[in-house]
């Protein structure tokens, strides 16, 4: 089984600020242990409108990622409440 490494995009850092600092640490524990655990896990879109994207859940948060299979990369990109991630996907379809 290949090893993964993990990248974040940067509007994950603004992310996380908004986390309580336990949930923060926890969100970014649990960003390790999927890309640790890629090969094994189930991917499953977060949405037909977002392809390529992935949803992984933390209590009420969300972590979205995409996963490059080729060059083993687990791409964090947003995280964020379950809450803000509905709320922003019904205003982008508007």
């Amino acid at each position: 089984m290949p090893w993964y490494r993990v990248t974040y995009l940067p509007a994950v850092l603004k992310d996380l600020r908004a986390a309580e600092p336990p949930m923060a640490q926890r969100l970014l524990d649990k960003t390790k242990w999927l890309t640790s655990n890629a090969g094994n896990l189930r991917h499953d879109p977060l949405h037909p409108d977002l392809p390529g994207l992935i949803q992984y859940a933390v209590a009420d948060w969300r972590i979205l990622y995409s996963i490059d299979r080729q060059d083993h990369v687990v791409a964090i990109h947003r995280v964020c409440t379950r809450r803000e991630l509905y709320r922003r996907h019904h205003t982008q379809k508007v």
